[in-house]
């Protein structure tokens, strides 16, 4: 994974997808072996890379063309450098986080394909849609079933 920091160098290293969010900040192993923990405050993203290698796009004011075909939340991040971000979060209330938010960004042909956002890197979130709920959807009416009022 790879840690972009406001005003710093990023950071590359490697962290356990459950237990990497503690009370202080994130807590990864460096690749020279070191563990550190990086406070939530000066964290901008942790982008969830396959390569280290790998040049990560510009994340910045990285919005959805037309509206996501996946299901969830579509969701508008406003960070506190003014930079603006479009993420998909699963519809589920029974997981928060409440450290920050797992999204998965607008274009998913490029690395990272999920991105952790800390709460504390955000001035505002918006949710745009809800994506895919099926509340919208009429049920297909059965032949079988009998009106009991006329047509």
């Amino acid at each position: 994974m790879r840690i972009l920091r406001f005003d710093r160098e990023p950071v590359t290293g490697f962290v356990h997808p459950q237990t990497f969010q503690t009370e202080t900040g994130i807590e990864l192993l460096s690749r020279d072996g070191n563990i550190r923990t990086l406070p939530y405050g000066e964290v901008k993203v942790l982008c969830f890379v396959q390569d280290f290698d790998d040049e990560l796009p510009e994340l910045n004011n990285r919005l959805f063309a037309s509206r996501p075909k996946s299901a969830g939340l579509w969701v508008r991040m406003a960070f506190r450098d003014g930079a603006l971000m479009d993420g998909l979060l699963p519809n589920n209330l029974l997981i928060p986080d409440p450290y920050g938010f797992t999204v998965t960004p607008p274009d998913l042909t490029v690395t990272p394909q999920r991105v952790f956002v800390p709460r504390a890197a955000l001035k505002s979130i918006h949710v745009m849609a809800v994506v895919g709920s099926g509340l919208g959807r009429s049920k297909k009416s059965d032949d079988r079933q009998i009106s009991i009022f006329d047509a």
